[in-house]
């Protein structure tokens, strides 16, 4: 069995075709970007694993790898995950899908402290991975995610907008919504504005999506269009949309300077209910607290 080549078509391509994004993911910036990536098993089930044999490097790197995506999606252990794929990168260094996990992984450290926040790894594992295989799209969005997080955003936006318009990619809302992310960030608002209602035409549902496009809008003056953009990001099906603290923070923001105070302190008390000590919270409750 070509164990590798097998690996390395099973993850990006087909994990990815079979569903649509949910958001994202870790923390709202990193939310779009391991983008909620589910990642497919490269070598049968786990009762198998123990089966594999000592002296071949390759199936115990696919091993390992599997151990670690395991432990980081399902068993939300990210420290023991990272000790496993290092492990998979270590016996194979051709390992594309375990150099895009070790990314992933790193990322999540950055969402979760800053004091643990090591994006230079993340980016040099994101890019060993599209260095092995050129057409792994999800570690090329990955890759933009880590450079917008360093503040590159042209670099950013060299790697993301060439995967939003590839037609090959199965979920080209991701890369639009990161590329209107790095636009934003950049100072471009009307670029911004044009990628992110690209990525929410595409995904109606993409709730982060809708929130930056939110921001831009703000940035740009037009409180209107910003409140009508939060609400869309609010009021979806979606569990995780529905308590976007960051969201309710800036519609109600948007709704005093509307002049809307009632519906402002709806927003700000639903933010501050959402987590009182997180520091959109105690934002939230600064700015009712101007409101008595």
């Amino acid at each position: 069995m070509a164990v590798k080549a097998k690996h390395n078509q099973t993850i990006s391509e087909r994990a990815a075709a079979g569903r649509r994004r949910s958001f994202p993911r870790i923390g709202l910036g990193l939310l779009s970007l391991a983008s909620a990536m589910p990642l497919a098993s490269a070598c049968g089930p786990a009762h198998e694993r123990g089966q594999i044999a000592a002296a071949d490097p390759e199936r115990e790197s696919v091993a390992e790898y599997d151990i670690a995506k395991d432990l980081f999606l399902n068993r939300r252990q990210p420290r023991e995950a990272l000790s496993h794929v290092l492990k998979a990168i270590d016996l194979d260094h051709d390992n594309a899908e375990a150099e895009h996990l070790a990314a992933l992984i790193y990322l999540y450290f950055c969402a979760a402290s800053s004091d643990e926040c090591r994006l230079g790894d993340a980016e040099a594992h994101a890019r060993k991975a599209v260095k092995l295989k050129a057409d792994f799209r999800e570690a090329r969005n990955t890759l933009g995610v880590v450079l917008v997080h360093e503040k590159k955003y042209d670099e950013a936006i060299a790697v993301l907008e060439p995967l939003a318009n590839d037609i090959l990619y199965s979920t080209p809302e991701t890369a639009w919504g990161n590329l209107g992310w790095a636009y934003l960030l950049k100072g471009d608002a009307d670029k911004a504005i044009a990628a992110l209602q690209r990525s929410i035409a595409l995904q109606p549902e993409f709730c982060v999506g809708a929130y930056r496009l939110g921001l831009a809008f703000e940035k740009k003056g037009d409180n209107k269009a910003a409140r009508d953009a939060f609400s869309r990001a609010l009021d979806t099906d979606r569990p995780e949309c529905k308590r976007m603290q960051d969201a309710f923070r800036e519609r109600g923001r948007v709704a005093l300077l509307l002049g809307d105070r009632d519906a402002a302190r709806a927003d700000l008390e639903r933010c501050r209910s959402l987590a009182g000590d997180s520091p959109t919270g105690k934002e939230c409750a600064a700015m009712l607290a101007t409101m008595q």
